[in-house]
């Protein structure tokens, strides 16, 4: 696969990941990881057949079914996904395909992407500022810490937002969305004279126009559906503000749980979107494959990390592609755009064009890099990878820290010209760094490996750098920072 900003195959994007990795390490363990193995397995089987039969596709969506209800997926949905897939898939084998296994992995991937959403929906702006989006779910589903992500995602848009603490049971509700918004360079409306939420949404709401904020997020308290009580001053609350976006917080861990908990909230306030939160852990993943079915309501945002930008956009079509290990470049792409210094990159470019690639630039590209995030949270979106590989390794998130103390404890001639690099210097260096001589080495042989791989690519000689996949439009960087 290759993205629209670049010329790099998965495989080589995946082979230039591993300088920073643990050796034989080339994905991750994530909510997906299982279900997407399982069903990597099921295409597997059918693509080593060759030419397929009705009786083959039965099968193999036999499989399919299987596995989606091992992850928790709806059985109603489930089904009615099955008889969609077979039904195209055996149109397929009548028009005598080249490639019927392929032609099934794309009309699964498009019914999963169906199932998901089928497009991206993002907050629906209001034409009078302030957009108004008010925050339910239970206590506990991370509502609170994603009122916040959203509230630091909105000001990175340049749309000026303000939270408003309508959270009047929980201890310390208040003072923890201060804490937030303090952190997060984000203003926070809260009044703990009063325990009326209306009162306090209406409040935070007028701060907010004569602030012209585009953006006011209510966080209220958590509540279950079943509570009267609760839920009629969520409704209260939804009359008196009117909204424009109501989500809803589901926890991911829940599984199905989360679905017939979102069903009763939307039965209520008629919700607009929902929010995924936890979608880092190892749950089954059956509830992302479920609330649009069942509810009809798109999911807007995954959380996917304690982190304050670990909440992405949710895009069905590219969760779809990660689920059938078809990687997500895209996002990539767009995560890079987003984090790298264009000014630094192009520097970075100039001189390794000219003078090639020497281990001063390498520490500034690997730095370059880390602003992505988690080498592991990079390594979901690419395309093939296989998740079993990690269940018995340990992915140290210290190993970029390793690496830069050995080349910071490297002489500036030494780093231009790593040849030079004996044994007595190596020792030295080890020593300086904490290190082992043996990482030193290590370090110094993937150095080489990715200088020729580089150099290949490129056709070798000066101006030979080639495209490198993470680069974007206007000046962004390539994978190290480089375009």
């Amino acid at each position: 696969m290759t993205s629209r900003a670049g010329q790099w195959s998965g495989g080589e994007l995946r082979q230039s990941t591993r300088l920073f990795l643990p050796r034989g390490v080339v994905s991750l363990l994530s909510m997906f990881d299982e279900l997407s193995d399982k069903l990597g397995n099921v295409f597997a089987k059918l693509r080593g057949r060759g030419v397929l039969t009705e009786s083959d596709i039965k099968e193999g969506l036999r499989e399919v079914r299987r596995v989606l209800l091992e992850a928790d997926v709806n059985f109603a949905l489930t089904r009615e996904f099955i008889e969609r897939v077979e039904k195209k898939a055996v149109g397929v084998l009548q028009i005598k395909t080249i490639q019927p296994a392929q032609q099934l992995v794309k009309i699964v991937h498009d019914e999963l992407t169906s199932m998901l959403g089928e497009r991206r929906e993002g907050l629906k702006m209001s034409t009078v500022p302030p957009t108004i989006v008010m925050m339910v779910g239970l206590q506990g589903s991370g509502k609170t810490t994603t009122a916040g992500k959203l509230a630091r995602r909105l000001v990175a848009e340049n749309r000026s937002t303000r939270l408003v603490a309508a959270d009047v049971y929980r201890p310390a509700a208040i003072d923890q969305l201060e804490t937030l918004g303090k952190a997060l360079n984000v203003p926070v409306y809260a009044d703990r004279d009063t325990k009326d939420v209306v009162k306090i949404a209406k409040a935070g709401i007028d701060q907010g126009v004569r602030n012209r904020d585009r953006v006011v997020i209510i966080d209220t308290a958590g509540r279950l559906q079943i509570d009267a009580d609760m839920m009629d001053e969520l409704k209260r609350l939804k009359a008196a503000i009117k909204p424009d976006e109501i989500l809803f917080v589901a926890d991911g861990m829940t599984g199905q749980d989360a679905v017939k908990i979102a069903q009763g909230f939307d039965e209520a306030l008629n919700i607009t979107g929902v929010i995924l939160t936890k979608l880092d852990g190892d749950a089954r993943g059956g509830a992302a494959l479920s609330i649009y079915g069942v509810l009809k309501k798109p999911i807007k945002y995954i959380g996917v990390g304690e982190k304050p930008d670990a909440l992405e956009e949710f895009h069905p079509e590219r969760m779809a592609g990660r689920i059938l290990q078809m990687g997500d470049i895209v996002s990539l792409v767009e995560k890079a755009q987003e984090s790298f210094d264009a000014d630094e990159a192009k520097k970075l470019e100039k001189k390794v064009r000219k003078e090639g690639m020497d281990l001063e630039d390498f520490l500034s590209a690997m730095r370059q890099m880390q602003k992505l995030g988690p080498m592991e949270n990079l390594l979901k979106l690419l395309p093939g990878v296989n998740t079993k590989v990690l269940k018995d390794a340990k992915l140290d998130p210290k190993r970029m820290k390793h690496i830069e103390a050995i080349v910071l404890s490297m002489t500036p001639s030494e780093r231009k010209k790593p040849e030079i690099l004996n044994g007595s210097r190596r020792l030295r260096i080890a020593k300086g760094a904490g290190r082992s001589v043996n990482e030193v080495n290590k370090l110094l042989d993937q150095f080489r490996e990715m200088q020729k791989m580089m150099k290949k690519m490129g056709g070798g000689g000066k101006g030979g750098m080639p495209r490198l996949p993470f680069g974007g439009g206007g000046g962004g960087g390539g994978m190290f920072g480089m375009r």
